[in-house]
């Protein structure tokens, strides 16, 4: 059976979706991380091994070869698309309290920017890893923050920022939710995000990357 488990976890981190999938090439024809986790589901393996074992380390290792620039964005893309057809399988163990999250953590890209794809990404990282993640979309203002975090009581809140002209609105943002609710960690990420401008508006954490990102989440909040 774990045999099935590592297959799924190859499948996701080179991108085998299913069969009719072509890529990757050399896997042309043989099952994919949705057929493989229907299977293991059916000759009973659980949900969390296949969650832990299959989905989160293969997504552990995009990361990792993300980070080293051994593979790219279109990579990563059908990695993250792998991981969301055996996802829709495990999903219902979610809801059910079979499956249990490491945590919550709200994600949007800040008010007055409208870019998404990055925001996406992370967010694909987050739930391989283990993490339920409410998108709040584009464009999301300091009140959608601060309701999201009312409804849903987060451990954590990403904020996501490609122009230098609504970095700004990321500073309101993580300075109202650090004074409603300290103990909520703010994330931050986006091309112009540095190190020192995450110190400078009181952030918790910057990653260059979304593996980064997920390993501040693990090591500090699990």
């Amino acid at each position: 059976m774990n045999a099935i488990v590592r297959e799924i976890a190859v499948c996701v981190e080179r991108g085998k979706v299913d069969a009719k999938s072509p890529h990757p090439p050399d896997l042309k024809g043989r099952e994919g991380a949705d057929e493989l986790t229907v299977k293991a589901l059916h000759f009973g393996q659980s949900p969390q091994i296949i969650l832990t074992e299959g989905l989160i380390a293969g997504m552990g290792v995009v990361g990792e070869k993300f980070r080293r620039n051994e593979i790219y964005l279109p990579d990563v893309l059908m990695s993250a698309r792998a991981m969301t057809a055996a996802m829709n399988h495990i999903r219902p163990y979610f809801l059910s309290g079979d499956v249990q999250h490491k945590g919550k953590i709200v994600l949007g890209t800040v008010q007055g920017d409208l870019h998404d794809i990055g925001k996406k990404i992370v967010g694909m990282f987050f739930e391989g890893g283990g993490w339920n993640v409410i998108d709040l979309g584009v464009d999301a203002g300091m009140e959608k923050y601060l309701a999201a975090i009312d409804e849903h009581n987060p451990e954590a809140v990403g904020l996501s920022a490609l122009l230098t002209t609504t970095m700004v609105n990321m500073e309101k943002i993580t300075r109202a939710v650090k004074k409603k609710y300290p103990n909520v960690k703010v994330l931050i990420g986006g091309a112009p995000i540095t190190e020192e401008y995450k110190n400078k508006i009181g952030a918790d954490a910057y990653s260059p990357d979304p593996q980064g990102a997920l390993e501040f989440l693990n090591s500090t909040l699990v």
